[in-house]
């Protein structure tokens, strides 16, 4: 499909890939294309919708500059599949003890693993890598560690853990009923953390320097500067955890396949890739840095991941490196309704007919994640025929949330 409208409105245009916006994500478009940072045009994938300050769903390429709100507070939240060997017909009739096998295996929610059982482990081991760069970068920014209690022992404790909110871990079906292993999550609490201070951080820059913007959420740092130089740092750190992250849960829900199924191996390349992350790219010959918040990369012959909502369908596409979208894609459906008007709208009846056929939680504590909750996959997925092309189609027959 073609770009459905340009508007014309800012310092650069907005390219939009959907015919259904929200009035309130259109406006947050406009106020991003305000900004003089900006460059070349502002691209909204078919999932477009609401957030903080930046839309989720688009795709923001800066020059000599970043918006630490529009990579926002899950900085490197994104997707791991893996195929493998097994068959439909190798799993259980009742996935429930699976399931319950997992959660016990990954701490999801506000769950993480248990000081006590983890000090001097393997676990720890894992995570030594990032520490010392960790240290360095709490050693000029101490106000980090104030915002997070037991700071040191929290982001050890909270790798290989899931979170809550719309991070799942599922079991899914191609179209040849072999078994793919799929997760979503990002870089936890000390994610958060960094992002919130410096967000606030840039917000006050902002002041210092006297420069108005449309939205305070939209506050910038310039390339140059001390504080953009520790905020890539920080940046680069999150979203090395969030990737190590999604690797340890992966490796823990295979070792729990591996007790509970027949003997299988892992089929074909792994794909691990963020949704909420600031990188510097190439496009147009311009060094440039691409924020994509609810965006992934599709390079030309990338492989990729578009998760629908629970009892829907997920895709693994392949990217066509379109370059009106920045060599990007959509993350996943895309809210319709925001968590407060989903429960208003919908009972736990509707979300168990809903999630009908799928091993999950069917209780208030998710209703907000109900399937109708979110855009229909099967038209997002028709928006951005120009941006990838499907390669695989699966079906949740498991669904963890948090």
């Amino acid at each position: 499909m073609p770009i459905y409208q340009t508007l014309r409105k800012g310092h650069v245009p907005v390219h939009i890939f959907t015919d259904e916006i929200d009035p309130h994500a259109l406006q947050q478009l406009l106020n991003i294309a305000q900004l003089p940072i900006t460059h070349g045009h502002i691209a909204a994938m078919p999932d477009v919708h609401v957030g903080i300050g930046a839309t989720v769903g688009s795709v923001i390429p800066t020059k000599q500059a970043i918006i630490p709100a529009a990579v926002g507070v899950d900085i490197g939240c994104g997707m791991n599949a893996v195929r493998t060997t097994l068959t439909a017909e190798q799993l259980p009739d009742s996935l429930a003890r699976l399931r319950s096998a997992i959660e016990a295996a990954v701490p999801v929610g506000f769950g993480q693993h248990e000081w006590d059982k983890v000090r001097g482990s393997a676990h720890v081991r894992t995570g030594r890598p990032l520490n010392d760069r960790l240290d360095k970068i709490v050693g000029k920014h101490g106000g980090i560690m104030k915002m997070q209690q037991q700071f040191n022992r929290t982001w050890i404790c909270q790798l290989g853990t899931l979170g809550g909110g719309n991070h799942f871990i599922e079991l899914c079906l191609d179209e040849e009923k072999r078994v793919w292993v799929m997760l979503h999550s990002g870089s936890r609490g000390i994610g958060n953390v960094i992002g919130r201070y410096f967000i606030q951080a840039a917000k006050k820059d902002m002041q210092r320097h006297q420069i108005h913007l449309p939205d305070r959420d939209l506050a910038y740092l310039s390339e140059g500067s001390t504080l953009f130089d520790d905020y890539c740092e920080a940046l680069d750190w999150a979203q090395d955890y969030a990737r190590l992250n999604r690797s340890e849960m992966m490796r823990r829900v295979l070792e729990v396949l591996k007790l509970a199924l027949p003997p299988f191996a892992l089929d074909g390349e792994a794909i691990n890739c963020h949704h909420n992350y600031a990188t510097q790219e190439v496009h147009g010959g311009e060094k440039l840095y691409i924020t994509r918040k609810g965006a992934i990369s599709a390079q030309q012959g990338e492989l990729g991941i578009i998760p629908g909502s629970m009892g829907a369908k997920s895709f693994i596409v392949r990217g066509k490196g379109n370059p009106a979208s920045f060599c990007s894609c959509s993350h996943g459906a895309g809210r319709r309704l925001s968590r407060s008007e989903a429960k208003r709208q919908y009972t736990r009846f509707d979300l168990a007919a809903q999630t009908a056929g799928i091993e999950c939680r069917k209780d208030p504590g998710v209703l907000d994640e109900l399937p109708a909750a979110y855009k229909d996959i099967d038209q997002v997925m028709a928006h951005q025929t120009d941006l990838v092309e499907v390669v695989h189609t699966l079906r949740q027959v498991m669904c963890i949330k948090g």
